[in-house]
C-alpha cells in the first residue's frame, strides 16, 4: 500500500476521567445539535477517497473479532479491518430489529421517520436513501449486492442502487459465498474511470436464527460430546435483575430457549454460543474475499472501508437470545472504518457514543457532499482523522413496533416503553453488564428526570411518517 502522513493521533485518556469531562454535557442531544461541545473539531484538509466500500452484517455481536479482544473466534479479515482503521465499541444501532435499522442506517434518519417501524416495509418515498443521494449529488457509481430487506430481503429492485444480481438468496451459509463472489467480479471486471460506492450487504450471522429454531428442545446430551471441552463460558451477566419492563420479560419468554419442553441447561447455552462463532468465522472467510479483491485489483489505496452491522446478538447475556432488546448485547454494534494513510489506523475508539445513524452524514463528507437534510445524526470523520477528543454526543435507539426507546448517555442508559410504569436505569461505568436496574427509590431521581426531558426534545424534532402516525405510537400522546 502506498503509505501518506498518518493523520494525528486522538489523545487517549482514562475513560473515568472521559465520563467526568463530559457528564456536564448529557444534554446534548444526538442528531448533530451540540450545546456543549467540549472540543471543536478542526476542518479537514485530506482528500476524498476515489471509492466507497460499504460492508453490511446482519446480527453480529460487537465482541466478534479475534483482534478486539474476543478468544472464541479466528477473524483474520475483521482483523485486518480493525487493524488498519479505527473501531468504535460504544456504537449503538438506531433499531435492534433488521427493517428498520437498515433504514435509519441507509437514510440517516429514525426508523419512526422512514416509516419502517416493523420488518418488511419500504423507506417512505421523501426520505432519499443513500444510493439515491449519491446518485443524484456525486460523481461516484452506486452498486448494492445482497440482502436489502427494505421492504425484500433479496431483490433486483432497490432505489438509487444498480444491483449485482448474486443469483441467490436464503440462508447466510448459501447466499454470502455467491455474494461475495459477484463482487469479487464485479472489481475484477469494472472499469476505474468512475469512483464506486460498493454495498456488501451479507446475511451472517443471521443463520443462528434457523440454528435457535432447530435446537429449541433440550437435548438429553451434547449433539458433539468432543465439543464439551471447547463451549465458551456463559457470561458474567447471565443472570439479570427481575425489574424488568413487561416487553422485555416477554421477549424472553417467547425466545427458543424457552419455548420447548424444557428450559435448555447451562451447557446448550454454551452449545449456543460456539455455533454462533462459527457463523462469524463463515462471514470473516466471504469478507475475506472482498478485501482480497480490492487488493489484488488495486483499488485499496484509494478506497474508504466503513463496515457496521444492522443489530447485534443476544448471546445468553441476560439469557436473551436474538434481537429487538435494547441490553448492550442487541442494540450496541461493530463499526469500523479503515482508510490506511488517511485515517487513524489501530485505533479501537471507546470514548464516544456513535449510532448507525452517523453513516450516512460521514459516507456524504468523504465523498465531498452535503448530507440529506433533518440527518439524525453527524459525520465521524473528525474523531477518524483524530482531530476531536469529544463531542458531547448522546445516543437514542428505538423499537417503534413496541412503543419503546433507550437514551444512552455517556455515564447512563434509560429505557422506558409505552404504558409500563417499569423503567431502566444503568450505570454503564460501574455496571457495562446492566445488571442492576437503578430507576427504584429517590437516590437517582434527577438522572432519570434529566433523561426523560432528552427523550421528550429528542421526539420533538422528529418528522414521523404518517404510517406510524397511525399507530399507536406513544410519543404523539405526550
Amino acid at each position: 500500500m502506498n503509505k501518506q502522513a498518518k493523520p494525528k493521533q486522538t489523545q487517549h485518556i482514562n475513560r473515568r476521567e472521559f465520563i467526568k469531562l463530559s457528564t456536564n454535557s448529557v444534554a446534548v442531544l444526538a442528531g448533530g445539535i451540540s450545546a456543549g461541545n467540549l472540543f471543536a473539531a478542526r476542518k479537514s484538509s485530506q482528500p476524498k477517497p476515489k471509492n466507497i466500500v460499504l460492508i453490511f452484517t446482519d446480527q453480529q455481536h460487537i465482541d466478534t473479532i479475534a483482534a478486539g479482544g474476543c478468544k472464541h473466534v479466528r477473524t483474520p479479515a475483521l482483523d485486518r479491518l480493525k487493524k488498519s482503521g479505527v473501531s468504535f465499541t460504544q456504537s449503538y444501532t438506531p433499531n435492534p430489529l433488521c427493517s428498520p435499522a437498515r433504514s435509519a442506517v441507509f437514510t440517516g434518519r429514525t426508523s419512526s421517520e422512514c416509516g419502517v417501524h416493523i420488518n418488511g416495509r419500504s423507506i417512505r418515498s421523501d426520505i432519499p436513501n443513500m444510493g439515491q443521494w449519491f446518485s443524484q449529488h456525486t460523481n461516484f457509481e452506486t452498486f448494492y449486492a445482497g440482502k436489502w430487506h427494505l421492504p425484500r430481503t433479496y431483490t433486483l429492485d432497490i432505489p438509487g442502487f444498480k444491483v449485482i444480481h448474486t443469483g441467490i438468496g436464503g440462508f447466510g451459509y448459501l447466499c454470502d459465498t455467491a455474494m461475495s463472489r459477484a463482487c469479487e467480479s464485479f472489481l475484477r471486471n469494472r472499469s476505474k474511470s468512475k469512483p464506486f460506492l460498493l454495498v456488501a450487504s451479507f446475511m451472517q450471522p443471521h443463520d443462528i436464527c434457523e440454528w435457535l429454531r432447530l435446537n429449541m428442545e433440550n437435548p438429553e446430551r451434547l449433539r458433539y460430546p468432543q465439543l464439551a471441552g471447547m463451549l465458551p463460558e456463559l457470561p458474567a451477566n447471565f443472570n439479570f435483575d427481575n425489574n424488568e419492563p413487561k416487553d422485555i420479560k416477554n421477549r424472553r419468554l417467547r425466545n427458543d430457549p424457552f419455548r420447548g419442553k424444557s428450559k435448555w441447561d447451562k451447557e446448550h447455552w454454551r452449545y449456543y454460543r460456539w455455533s454462533y462463532y462459527r457463523n462469524i468465522e463463515h462471514l470473516d472467510a466471504e469478507i475475506g474475499r472482498v478485501l482480497r479483491t480490492l487488493e489484488d485489483s488495486g483499488y485499496i489505496d484509494d478506497t474508504l472501508i466503513a463496515f457496521i452491522s444492522d443489530h447485534g446478538e443476544g448471546m445468553g447475556h441476560h439469557q436473551m437470545v436474538r434481537k429487538n432488546s435494547f441490553y448492550d448485547e442487541a442494540s450496541r454494534v461493530p463499526l469500523l472504518f479503515s482508510w490506511p494513510g488517511h485515517i487513524s489506523e489501530n485505533k479501537t475508539e471507546a470514548f464516544h457514543l456513535v449510532s448507525g445513524l452517523d453513516l450516512m452524514p460521514t459516507l456524504c463528507d468523504y465523498a465531498g457532499v452535503k448530507p440529506p437534510v433533518n440527518m439524525r445524526g453527524r459525520s465521524l470523520r473528525s474523531i477518524l482523522e483524530g482531530n476531536v477528543l469529544s463531542w458531547g454526543h448522546t445516543v437514542v435507539t428505538e423499537v417503534s413496533s413496541n412503543m419503546g426507546r433507550m437514551v444512552r448517555t455517556q455515564r447512563y442508559k434509560y429505557i422506558t416503553y409505552k404504558d409500563d410504569p417499569v423503567e431502566q436505569l444503568f450505570d454503564m461505568i460501574d455496571d457495562p453488564g446492566e445488571t442492576k436496574n437503578l430507576a427504584t427509590g429517590s437516590k437517582y431521581a434527577s438522572t432519570l428526570a434529566e433523561h426523560r426531558r432528552m427523550l421528550k426534545d429528542w421526539e420533538a424534532r422528529l418528522d414521523v411518517a404518517p404510517n406510524v402516525q397511525n399507530t399507536d405510537a406513544w410519543w404523539y400522546k405526550a
